[in-house]
């Protein structure tokens, strides 16, 4: 049971932050992208000529979804990347991002590195 509600936690914060990009004017041109022995990417959009992976995290009331940004986890994000212009045959510029939800709030950080 709780797996299951942990699942739809995470696709009702993908579909927010789905809400927010489209708001703020990105075209979203993926979601959940798996890359073989990879990962996943949350949200791959465009916005102004550039490509943005986006990894999106939540949290309970207790816990700062900031925290689960971990170099591990993004150095996957960028692997993963990588794949997908591979594979697409892009060769555009772009940017690791997350986005953060906090208790409904959400918060776009660019340029994440690692």
């Amino acid at each position: 049971m709780r797996r299951a509600r942990l699942r739809e936690f995470g696709r009702e914060s993908e579909e927010l932050a789905t809400r927010f990009l489209e708001t703020a004017g990105f075209k979203i041109l993926e979601r959940n992208f798996y890359a073989r022995k990879m990962g996943e990417i949350d949200i791959v959009a465009k916005k102004e000529g550039v490509l943005h992976f986006i990894e999106v995290k939540s949290a309970g009331r207790d816990f700062d979804p900031v925290y689960n940004l971990t170099p591990t986890k993004l150095r996957r994000v960028v692997n993963s990347a990588h794949y997908y212009l591979k594979v697409k045959k892009l060769d555009l510029p772009y940017c690791i991002d997350a986005l953060l939800i906090r208790r409904g709030e959400v918060e776009l950080i660019e340029n994440v590195t690692v």
